[in-house]
């Protein structure tokens, strides 16, 4: 449940894409690659946007990869459009 995961996570990466999405597919391993290597520290979600419209409805996501980024049940920042894993983290870090 989304909001179950907003509530219960201090700090929650919500990765929204698509299975047809080109650059869906390029940011979702950089996502796994960091909720491995941050775990303990942030965690990170996917979510279908074509499964659930619902959520990309109320954060009124218009593109995709978008990276929805809560902090303690709040919309900190949305991130959107593919980037490098470094550049990813130091977004996420600034916002811890």
């Amino acid at each position: 449940n989304f909001a179950a995961a907003v509530a219960k996570y201090p700090f929650l990466v919500v990765d929204c894409w698509a299975e047809w999405c080109g650059p869906c597919r390029m940011v979702g391993p950089v996502v796994e690659a960091l909720a491995a290597e941050q775990a303990g520290r942030m965690v990170f979600g996917k979510l279908d946007t074509e499964a659930n419209r619902q959520v990309p409805a109320e954060y009124d996501i218009r593109s995709i990869p978008t990276l929805l980024i809560f902090k303690n049940g709040e919309l900190a920042d949305r991130l959107v459009g593919a980037m490098p894993k470094a550049a990813l983290l130091a977004k996420l870090e600034a916002l811890l």
